[in-house]
């Protein structure tokens, strides 16, 4: 993994440049921002490969501005820490289109792994030997970092896209929740979070919007597996 640009973006002087100092230990080159209007004017003036993200911010919604970037297709890394802890607040969070989610107070020894955790996971996933892999319409460019169905493309956040990536990749059986958890987040979450099964959700909603001749399945005590709908399997036999 290479050294990231990383932005971050806390309106606590003392942890954000807590966090930096950490972050900048260990080689990575850091921006502090500590409102959303100059978190938004940040990322206009240069590229990241990775923010940092408040929940509360003095002038903005963490998950509002989080929300905003995937709208506008824009697939940095997002990293969002917060210290409200509820478990409707953090599925808020991934749901705003989160790549992780860290409630304070947090040592900044795991929020450095986290970090790191997660820009190892997006250069697996550029760097990897099948640049396309399809099923059905469906088609996951890695190099270019882009699905589409027909041609028409399908904006994911980087965790849709990993998670799509892996279940594209084992077609053939169920890939239960401890492999993605493994392979898509890179580390053990809490062996209670249902950040698998929210990720699921998102991905199944956009697939469902894009076509009906490929689904994600849930096999009951298996895990999740992708196929090909029966009717288009017939037609494309015809």
């Amino acid at each position: 993994m290479s050294n990231a640009r990383i932005l971050v973006v806390e309106d606590d002087p003392e942890i954000s440049e807590m966090i930096a100092d950490t972050l900048r230990r260990r080689g990575h080159v850091v921006d502090v921002t500590h409102s959303g209007a100059e978190f938004v004017q940040r990322l206009k003036d240069g590229e990241y490969s990775l923010v940092i993200l408040d929940r509360l911010l003095p002038d903005a919604e963490g998950a509002e501005l989080c929300r905003s970037l995937r709208q506008a297709g824009d697939d940095v890394l997002v990293f969002m820490i917060t210290a409200q802890d509820a478990l409707e607040d953090k599925l808020e969070g991934l749901e705003a289109g989160a790549d992780d989610y860290l409630t304070k107070p947090f040592a900044f020894a795991e929020m450095a792994m986290r970090v790191e955790t997660l820009l190892r996971r997006a250069d697996r996933t550029a760097g990897a030997q099948d640049e396309e892999l399809r099923i059905g319409p469906l088609c996951l460019d890695r190099a270019r970092k882009k699905v589409t169905v027909d041609d028409a493309p399908i904006e994911l956040t980087a965790t849709e896209f990993s998670l799509l990536a892996h279940l594209m990749q084992h077609t053939d059986r169920p890939v239960d929740r401890m492999e993605l958890l493994n392979a898509v987040w890179g580390y053990d979450f809490d062996p209670q979070t249902n950040v698998v099964e929210v990720y699921i959700l998102y991905l199944r909603r956009k697939l469902l919007r894009a076509t009906k001749d490929v689904v994600l399945r849930n096999v009951r005590g298996f895990g999740y597996v992708l196929e090909i709908e029966s009717d288009a399997l017939e037609q494309s036999s015809q």
